[in-house]
């Protein structure tokens, strides 16, 4: 039941799905529900509570997996620790490079200099 207005698709049946997701109540470890909850994302309301409105598809059950699926990339991506940076030191030949380099655009830049006979 759908119906086509200016080039696109007008979906005309309620098959929309609200997913809540209550946080503080769930089955998490204590510290993704803490990296959840202190997200700064619109689906998650003040009472710590996630919701995801799905509405792409025509039925409710394609909505409804598209939406676990979203909360799954959700928490997916709360529980995903970025690896600490270890400082390191510039090679020898690293070194060597940028001097060289700025070596040259030194005499470059002395050869655009007023010329004496």
């Amino acid at each position: 039941m759908s119906t086509r207005y200016l080039g696109t698709i007008i979906n005309k049946v309620s098959s929309a799905v609200h997913l809540r997701f209550v946080v503080a109540a769930s089955s998490l470890p204590d510290w993704l529900r803490e990296r959840l909850l202190g997200m700064s994302d619109q689906r998650l309301s003040k009472d710590g509570v996630i919701v995801i409105k799905a509405q792409q598809y025509r039925t409710q059950e394609q909505n409804r997996a598209d939406a676990l699926l979203r909360l799954q990339a959700l928490i997916d991506g709360a529980s995903h620790t970025p690896k600490a940076r270890r400082a390191t030191q510039p090679t020898y030949g690293s070194k060597q490079r940028r001097l060289a380099g700025k070596s040259q655009r030194a005499a470059i830049k002395s050869l655009r200099g007023r010329v004496i006979d």
